[in-house]
This record gives C-alpha cells, sequence and structure tokens, in this order.
C-alpha cells in the first residue's frame, strides 16, 4: 500500500471494526499501517503492559478470531499464526504513539484519531436523526385512527344525495281536505 494511500481515513476508516461492542483495530492492521511487523508491534506492547489496560487493549479468543476470519473470506493475517491478534480500542491506539517513536507512527496515529473523531461525530449526527424521527413517531401514533375518521367523514359528504324510493304496492290519493272548526 503506497503512504499517500495509507494515510486516507477511507483506508483506516475500514480498519475500523467492532469487537466486545467496542470500536478497535486489530494489530495486523496496525503494523502494517506503521509500517512494522506485527510481532514487533506486539513486542513493543509486552515490553510496556502497564500502559494498555483491558479497557485500551485485548486479545481475540479463538471464537471472536474464527468469526472475523469468516467475514473477511480471504484472509489478509499473513497465513497461519501462532497467536490471536490483539484489538486496541482508541485509547490504546493512542497509547500505541507513546511507546512507537517513529515518525511515520506519528503521522499514521494522528490519521487514525482523526478517523475516530469522524466516525463519533457521523454517529452522534445519526443518533439526532434518530431521536427525531422517534418523536415524530410518538407525536403522531394516535392521530391516525383521527385521520381515517377525518377521512370517512369526507367520502360521506362526496357521496350523492340517495334519491327517494319509490314504493311499491297500490297508493291511494285523497284529496287533502282542510278542517276548520267554524260553522259557516
Amino acid at each position: 500500500m503506497s503512504k499517500e494511500k495509507r494515510f486516507l481515513p477511507e483506508i483506516i476508516g475500514q480498519r475500523i471494526i467492532i469487537l466486545r461492542g467496542q470500536r478497535v483495530m486489530l494489530s495486523p492492521h496496525l503494523a502494517e499501517l506503521y509500517e512494522v511487523e506485527t510481532r514487533a508491534l506486539i513486542q513493543a506492547v509486552k515490553r510496556n503492559l502497564d500502559r494498555f489496560p483491558e479497557d485500551f487493549m485485548f486479545q481475540l479468543n479463538k471464537k471472536e478470531f474464527d468469526i472475523l476470519k469468516s467475514q473477511i473470506v480471504i484472509s489478509s493475517w499473513g497465513g497461519s499464526r501462532r497467536a490471536l491478534p490483539y484489538a486496541f480500542t482508541e485509547q490504546g491506539v493512542a497509547m500505541l504513539s507513546s511507546i512507537l517513536n517513529s515518525k511515520t507512527a506519528v503521522l499514521v496515529n494522528i490519521q487514525i484519531m482523526r478517523t475516530f473523531v469522524k466516525i463519533r461525530e457521523y454517529l452522534s449526527t445519526h443518533k439526532d436523526l434518530a431521536q427525531k424521527l422517534k418523536e415524530l413517531e410518538s407525536k403522531i401514533e394516535g392521530h391516525d385512527e383521527q385521520i381515517h375518521d377525518i377521512i370517512d367523514a369526507i367520502n360521506q359528504l362526496l357521496l350523492p344525495p340517495d334519491k327517494p324510493k319509490r314504493q311499491i304496492g297500490f297508493q291511494v290519493k285523497e284529496p287533502i281536505l282542510k278542517y276548520s272548526s267554524k260553522k259557516k
């Protein structure tokens, strides 16, 4: 991968995955971005384990690794590995910059941090939109029946008036007499 491509937020963003409910980057991907061997990256981390608590870094278990490999389909892990990869949270990636002192590591780290920030902003925007949709749903939830009743009433008004029905059978038409109480 060329240096220019490696720094693109899209490339870095593709390497950020969700594991155990956290956005993380895996050690092989970080090693590729930092232009170091994965084992060298892990050695540096192991020499400074006190800087990487569980909320900064954790090692994948076999089940997580198998699921991840099956999702990727084509293995980009460089063949068979003896050790399971490590996952670094945003704070873990930031801590890596303190133990990897190369210029490349610093430049890559800055781009990774910017990418994490962009992802947070993106998710925040969508969270606000989802909340507004939920509020709108709750406002119009009870109105469905009322709208249906209004439409029914309008439809009734649009119907032509009923024609008077003809009566069946014999009808007697008597002249209408005016009755009065006065004698003439």
